[in-house]
């Protein structure tokens, strides 16, 4: 599982690039209860999303040439520079060269073999989010792609990461842990692009749960406010009951009601 520990590898950061962020936050306070807190006029608009008073997510308005809004996922590293060479080693691709943000660590935007961008983040003062796994939060990842064994070879390249299968509702499902660490730290799944037929046109992409205390509450709230649901929340026997959503500006995301571990 998702923790604050933040180990090589893991996700330590998650941020979201939108043409709007006025509106993105007040959907994403009405949703998670979140509140934006602006990093000043120096990092240009940038600002943490906080539950509680603890980072739960980043946001900026970005122009629409950066690319569409989306939800962006940052790995820890211990080195920016290092990583970047490792994902042109593996046949990836260098976005944004690794570049120095302030103080707060060192940060560069990549994507693997089939085009799928994520970052890396090398922490300074800032470690990464303060709280996973709680209602509000980030608590798991999956990537959807036409390879599978393709990109768990190139993530394994890059970072180490070790994968393994476990039964889901009858079917297999490709779970990703760091390198070194026993299975119960997974954070992410691997899916084949086509088992999402809706967006399978857009291309691969990676896709972030928030947990949520009621998965149909949080469908009804995102509506209300502008959001969309593809499809309507569904039951995952052994995960949860779980929704994919967009916010009102077409970033997609998913919520779930996690099942909780018996005995």
């Amino acid at each position: 599982m998702l923790t604050t520990r933040h180990v090589t590898g893991a996700p330590n950061w998650v941020g979201l690039g939108t043409p709007g962020i006025e509106g993105a936050v007040s959907f994403f306070h009405h949703l998670f209860g979140w509140r934006f807190e602006s990093a000043g006029p120096e990092l240009g608009g940038f600002g943490f999303l906080r539950l509680d008073g603890r980072t739960a997510a980043a946001g900026m308005q970005n122009p629409p040439e950066q690319g569409p809004p989306s939800w962006n996922i940052y790995f820890r590293t211990p080195d920016a520079d290092a990583t970047a060479e490792a994902v042109e080693q593996a046949r990836g691709s260098v976005r944004m060269r690794p570049m120095d943000v302030a103080d707060e660590g060192r940060m560069a935007i990549l994507a693997d073999r089939a085009g799928v961008p994520f970052g890396v983040w090398q922490p300074r003062r800032v470690q990464g989010l303060d709280v996973v796994t709680d209602p509000g939060a980030l608590c798991w990842l999956e990537l959807y792609t036409p390879d599978l064994p393709a990109a768990a070879g190139f993530f394994n390249s890059v970072f180490g990461w070790e994968t393994s299968a476990i039964d889901v509702g009858g079917g297999s499902y490709i779970c990703v842990h760091p390198a070194g660490a026993e299975p119960g730290s997974m954070f992410a799944g691997i899916v084949p692009i086509d088992e999402d037929p809706s967006q399978a046109g857009s291309g691969p992409y990676w896709l972030a749960y928030f947990e949520v205390a009621d998965a149909d509450a949080a469908v009804s709230r995102a509506l209300e406010h502008g959001g969309g649901v593809r499809p309507p929340a569904n039951d995952l026997p052994g995960a949860g009951r779980f929704a994919k959503l967009t916010d009102p500006y077409g970033a997609r995301f998913a919520v779930i009601k996690s099942e909780q571990p018996q005995g």
